[in-house]
């Protein structure tokens, strides 16, 4: 027990001595944190002041940053007002511009001159379609567009170009162009009237020839001869309506069944005015020269010679009935005188046959021009009926009928009349010459027996 006290001692003493030297190693390491806590508080207190420092030139940069933040949201509300009113501005301006450019690229496209120069509008199809805000290089290049097409709009000038002719084909011609009106083509065998279309931007042959004294004209004028040629200044719309212009003959099938007995009334007429033309001029005589001359034989007794006269005229009017009264040259006055009416009012009835006819005729046609109307008027009111009034080209059949045959019948009429006016007056002419030189016969022949 001893010994394990003496070891217990020296194990306590090793122990002392170890604390001991423990706490001196503490007391070394506490001194040493005593003084790098000293020197950390004066860092700090310089650091704390630093920051202090800073703070406060934060604080007063904050109340700058405040005051340009202010400064700038003032800036800022004017800066958007302005680039508000800016775009308004340039909207508006882009739209006006893009207006204008529709109506060039529509104006370029509908001039006859784009026929002779292509895609002139191709470079305006970005900015109509809004892919490319129009800059300053396009707008002149509009401008100088618009300049050229009014200039060439003004001028009258020869060319050559692609011509789609009557039979469909693509052919080389000259052209006169005469502004942006009418355009006419110079072939080897014809010159006529070309139109444009703007659809394909090309021109194209009139389907009908114009007629000859417009096609001399024109000729004339495209080789320098002549100062004038015709021209159509509604831009190809005359021309249009002169290809569908019908003649008489080819309306005439469109105005239904009536137009046949019309038709009719117009060569049975045509051939009465005919005979009675010619019946007419083989009546005709100079009848003064004629009667004077009879009278002067007569007045000297030579009445074989007044027959003769009379025989070699015998199919004429007046020499047949001075020689009825020269027959009764030996009777008294009233038989000689009825003698030669006897002999007029034989002659009335072959110059007057078929006159009345021929107005009756002149009757007939405008009444049955009327009668075709009222069954055009009949078949359109059946079309309106059956399929309303949707499609006027319906009711445009019946609508013609009535029209053409209305036409005809006046067409037929009006002629008839003033040819059926201008025989009755040749024939009451010729009546009157005949009893005038008759009454004149009469008293020369009792002059002389006196």
């Amino acid at each position: 027990m001893r010994a394990l006290n003496i070891e217990a001692e020296q194990q306590k003493q090793v122990l002392i001595e170890k604390a001991r030297q423990e706490a001196d190693n503490a007391r070394k390491a506490a001194k040493i944190r005593h003084q790098k806590i000293v020197s950390d508080r004066s860092a700090l207190l310089q650091a704390i002041k630093n920051l202090k420092k800073q703070n406060k030139q934060l604080d007063a940069d904050i109340v700058q940053t405040e005051k340009n933040i202010a400064r700038l949201k003032q800036e800022e509300i004017i800066l958007t007002e302005k680039l508000a009113e800016t775009n308004a501005i340039n909207k508006e301006l882009s739209g006006f511009i893009r207006g204008n450019t529709k109506d060039l690229s529509t104006l370029l496209n509908q001039s006859l001159q784009s026929a002779f120069k292509k895609d002139r509008e191709d470079f305006l199809k970005p900015m109509i379609s809004q892919d490319q805000f129009p800059s300053m290089d396009d707008i002149r290049k509009m401008v100088d567009l618009l300049i050229e097409e009014i200039k060439l709009s003004g001028a009258v000038r020869l060319t050559k170009s692609m011509l789609v002719d009557r039979t469909g084909r693509e052919i080389d011609a000259n052209f006169l162009v005469i502004g942006n009106f009418t355009t006419m083509y110079h072939l080897e065998n014809e010159i006529g009237f070309a139109l444009y279309s703007d659809k394909s931007q090309r021109l194209f042959s009139l389907s009908k020839l114009p007629g000859k004294r417009i096609e001399q004209r024109n000729t004339a004028y495209m080789q320098g001869q002549s100062e004038s040629a015709y021209m159509d200044i509604s831009k190809g719309g005359a021309l249009r309506q002169l290809t569908h212009q019908l003649n008489l003959i080819d309306q005439i099938p469109k105005g239904g069944p009536i137009v046949w007995p019309i038709v009719g009334i117009l060569i049975i007429a045509i051939l009465i005015i005919l005979e009675r033309v010619f019946f007419l001029l083989r009546k005709r005589v100079n009848a003064d020269a004629f009667t004077q001359a009879v009278c002067s034989h007569a007045s000297k007794g030579e009445w074989q010679d007044c027959l003769d006269m009379c025989e070699k005229s015998s199919k004429k009017s007046i020499p047949k009935v001075l020689k009825a009264g020269l027959e009764c040259r030996d009777m008294s006055r009233t038989d000689m005188e009825n003698a030669l009416q006897e002999a007029i009012l034989n002659e009335i009835p072959s110059m007057e046959r078929f006159l009345s006819t021929l107005g009756m005729l002149a009757a007939i046609a405008p009444l049955l021009g009327l009668l075709g109307t009222v069954t055009g008027m009949i078949n359109t009111f059946h079309v309106i009926t059956y399929y309303g009034t949707g499609d006027p080209r319906m009711m445009s059949g019946g609508i013609s009928e009535a029209l053409v045959t209305t036409m005809l019948g006046l067409s037929v009429a009006i002629p008839i009349m003033l040819v059926h006016t201008l025989l009755t007056r040749k024939v009451e002419n010729t009546i009157a010459q005949m009893e005038e030189k008759a009454v004149s016969f009469v008293n020369m022949v009792f002059k002389n027996r006196n």
